[in-house]
């Protein structure tokens, strides 16, 4: 096979179209299209290559490719609405998101698309929030904002529409679950809307689609990644805020959370990321003051250029896949540990796992480790 290569964003409109299709074809996430791209020439080669690879991963029937119409209904459809799509490897794509493991291959935008390259915050916390959570939301939106950084939450209810409340005249980012037109919910469609004038809405999912509950973790990870620290401000125990903070965590963020009384159901998902080691927050100087101390160290554009080659699927004796299946269990593995077990060179055992993922069978989780789907 050719040798590998790294891949830069698309120019024309029939590539940018490529892109589309190989990220909308199923069981295509941002880490798998990453692998596609760094082991084909071309999304095209990848989009041809995908049937035989599911086959050999295990897939009883044919994988289903995004036709070409689709991706040319979702591009049109987008910029005639004045949206438009940025691309991993361009200079509008955030430096911090390319540099994370599951950043996605381009994102749909409306609104000021230079925000992204911008110091960016993240501000999160409970939909339910109590006014005095969302008084110091919308406070801190606002002097973080005065004091040059862009403010990014997800738009939801309580703590998120205050936060962007706060930032409107400084700039704000909202990171949507469904598609970049999609308002969820439904009552922000003004605030939508002015973030749109004034700021950025942003979006991994195709435009016209409506988000479902699998859809927020994964816009969780784009939250955090977009930015160089992420505040938290009233979570519960069991708060989808603590998944964002996690994210943070795993892309070496900084997590800051603001106290509240532990009498309030509200703040214990928060007052326990403080006893777990994160900044604790009374004003905006607390995290303005940590981020000079110890700002994030500027980070290369992730390639997802592996240091192997891949072995030609023929190469590839259908026992050891048989083998490399069997291995894979509920809980993570990483791809070292495969090697080490099955003694074959790291781009045998990629190769196998990419042909698993694209089957359906098996998940990439993060820090390049895979699981079995059950």
């Amino acid at each position: 096979m050719p040798p590998m290569r790294e891949w830069s964003a698309p120019k024309t409109v029939k590539e940018k179209l490529a892109w589309l299709r190989l990220f909308r074809s199923e069981n295509v996430g941002p880490a798998t299209f990453g692998t596609l791209m760094a082991r084909f020439s071309s999304p095209e080669a990848a989009l041809r290559a995908l049937p035989d690879l599911a086959k050999r991963g295990g897939m009883k029937r044919q994988i289903k490719l995004a036709p070409e119409a689709t991706a040319e209904k979702e591009f049109e459809a987008a910029t005639k609405a004045g949206a438009q799509f940025i691309f991993r490897g361009d200079g509008t794509y955030s430096p911090l998101l390319a540099a994370t493991e599951q950043a996605p291959p381009f994102l749909t935008i409306r609104g000021r698309g230079e925000l992204l390259t911008q110091s960016c915050i993240a501000m999160v916390g409970a939909r339910n929030a109590s006014a005095a959570g969302r008084k110091i939301a919308r406070e801190l939106g606002a002097e973080l904002g005065t004091r040059g950084h862009v403010i990014v939450s997800g738009l939801a209810r309580g703590i998120d529409t205050a936060a962007h409340e706060g930032a409107l005249a400084t700039g704000t980012i909202a990171v949507m679950a469904g598609g970049a037109d999609h308002v969820y919910p439904p009552q922000n469609e003004g605030l939508y809307a002015r973030i749109c004038e004034s700021g950025c809405v942003i979006s991994e999912m195709p435009w016209g689609v409506s988000p479902q509950a699998r859809h927020f973790p994964r816009r969780n990870r784009i939250v955090s990644g977009l930015s160089a620290g992420v505040v938290v401000v009233e979570a519960a125990a069991r708060s989808g805020s603590l998944i964002t903070a996690r994210y943070a965590a795993e892309q070496n963020r900084d997590v800051f959370a603001v106290p509240g009384s532990p009498l309030d159901p509200r703040s214990e998902g928060s007052n326990r990321l403080i006893q777990d080691g994160a900044r604790l927050v009374l004003g905006a100087d607390d995290i303005v003051d940590h981020l000079a101390q110890f700002p994030l160290r500027a980070v290369p554009q992730f390639t997802d250029t592996p240091s192997f080659t891949f072995e030609e699927p023929d190469d590839i004796p259908d026992d050891l896949r048989t083998n490399v299946a069997d291995l894979l269990g509920g809980a993570p593995i990483a791809l070292d540990d495969l090697v080490r077990e099955t003694g074959e060179p790291a781009g045998v055992i990629a190769g196998i796992l990419l042909e698993l993922e694209l089957a359906g069978t098996v998940t990439r989780e993060t820090g390049a480790t895979y699981r079995r789907i059950t």
